[in-house]
């Protein structure tokens, strides 16, 4: 265990290291580099998928993102926020999704009880709109039969895992090449007084530490008082809305003022916890145990909802002029949930988008329920 923990803390530390000697690695991107390191171990070494080992494995990258998130929001410029480009991205996130997963209804349906495949339909709008916790009421609200719903949750543990490799190789290129260039350039450090900045210093930029984790502990506390179906929205929305409130600390501007042209430790530390997480998740793929057998026409189903939404969000986010990383932020915040998205933020190197993803994904948990039984009732006979 101490070895198996020590590999799992050690590398990600060991990749950022060595992305500042060698150039490489930052183009390639620590994260796809830290992905393949931990498939490649998953699956050439047996012993690395004892119960032990993953159970531990698993409990870290659930620990990650609640940390990742106040620690990153804490060194965001929150007074760049815009609300019309958040809409901009929702409609285009939102209106891909609807209409790709109602036009494959119609697709992929074939010989299949339309009612039941109706009931697919909604799940999967829940899903790719909202998240999980979606997931769960619709299929309880439109009575699916549990091997549908099994086949569902096993599918698209596969097809957005594979989704979030192609996000981590090849996600910043094409969207900055479909796309307008992003708008925020991520270098910018605004001081809130013209002022020049004060040398950074390790004492001025410790307190922000203490206040992310403050903020994480009590907002996991705070979100096991709802019912478990909405634990993991609220567990999101406190988080948010605690860390955009320590903005305004004196202690955590002066971190944030001192950083000058480097970015703040809390940045730093929560960018170690999101590649950490990404680490935990691909040494948990053991593609040998990989069951694609059952209903292979849902496989295909979710395959053609997740590509063809992207698909249509990028010619959506074109015709509204929205900028490749925004899109991007968005596709995923819908696809895999807002806790990947400070991955995607760091991916981009751009940690003002952590507030415009995770505030689409939180109205889409909102919305996910109301949209998926919407659709039931307009497709099943």
């Amino acid at each position: 265990m101490f070895l198996y923990l020590l590999y799992l803390f050690a590398t990600p530390a060991l990749v950022m290291l060595l992305a500042r000697k060698w150039t490489w690695i930052d183009k390639v991107s620590p994260m796809a580099l830290l992905y393949i390191i931990g498939l490649l171990v998953a699956n050439l070494t047996p012993w690395i998928q004892q119960p032990g080992l993953l159970a531990a494995n698993n409990l870290i990258g659930n620990i990650c993102i609640p940390l990742s998130i106040p620690l990153m929001l804490l060194a965001c410029n929150l007074s760049g926020w815009s609300t019309g480009k958040a809409l901009k991205a929702g409609l285009c996130g939102f209106t891909a999704v609807v209409i790709v997963t109602v036009a494959g209804f119609f697709l992929f349906r074939g010989n299949s009880d339309p009612r039941q495949f109706a009931q697919v339909c909604a799940v999967a709008i829940g899903i790719y709109t909202g998240g999980i916790p979606n997931m769960g009421a619709i299929a309880r609200g439109v009575g699916m039969d549990p091997d549908t719903y099994l086949y569902i949750t096993s599918y698209d543990l596969i097809v957005t895992g594979l989704y979030l490799v192609f996000v981590i190789c090849f996600g910043k290129p094409l969207f900055r090449r479909l796309l307008p260039s992003r708008l925020t350039p991520v270098t910018a450090a605004p001081a809130a007084t013209p002022q020049q900045p004060a040398p950074w210093s390790l004492k001025a930029q410790l307190p922000a530490l203490p206040v992310a984790l403050a903020i994480a502990v009590a907002s996991y506390l705070l979100s096991t008082l709802f019912p478990e179906n909405l634990s993991t929205p609220m567990l999101i929305l406190i988080l948010t809305t605690l860390s955009i409130a320590a903005t305004f600390l004196p202690l955590i501007r002066r971190a944030n003022n001192n950083a000058g042209s480097r970015q703040p430790l809390s940045f730093s530390v929560g960018l170690y916890c999101v590649y950490l997480f990404c680490f935990t998740i691909a040494n948990a793929c053991d593609i040998r145990q990989m069951n694609l057998a059952g209903s292979l026409g849902i496989l295909w189903y979710i395959l053609f909802i997740i590509f063809g939404s992207l698909l249509l969000q990028i010619l959506f986010s074109r015709l509204l002029h929205l900028d490749g990383d925004s899109a991007l932020v968005t596709s995923v915040a819908l696809i895999n949930s807002p806790p990947f998205v400070p991955l995607v933020a760091a991916l981009l190197k751009n940690k003002d988008l952590i507030m415009l993803g995770i505030t689409i994904g939180l109205f889409g948990y909102l919305i996910g329920n109301y949209l998926g039984l919407a659709v039931f009732f307009l497709l099943a006979p």
